[in-house]
């Protein structure tokens, strides 16, 4: 199976990776896009004076506001969007025991 085929020869953009403590956190919907698809919740996140959007079936985040946390994310013109499931607490290994 022949596989990594790209239409043109654009280098894809690096993920943008961000890290920091979670000042704030707001939930809105569930949202129902359209007809059988799973209601989605959308998020609002701001860390480190950043603000992102999340956008996820899961009603709850596994995080709370003054964790520090870590996910992957793109800039777009409606602002930085986290990618899904990449979301969650970034571990210290110094302070791990």
């Amino acid at each position: 199976m022949a596989g990594g085929f790209r239409r043109g020869n654009r280098q894809r953009l690096p993920k943008l990776e961000a890290r920091g403590e979670l000042q704030s956190l707001e939930r809105e919907g569930p949202f129902k896009e359209w007809l059988g698809m799973p209601d989605l919740y959308r998020y609002y996140i701001e860390v480190d004076g950043e603000k992102y959007s999340y956008q996820t079936e899961d009603s709850e985040v596994p995080v709370k506001v003054g964790d520090k946390v870590v996910f992957r994310y793109k800039q777009t013109k409606a602002g930085n969007w986290i990618d899904r499931n990449s979301l969650g607490k970034a571990i210290d290994p110094s302070e791990y025991q």
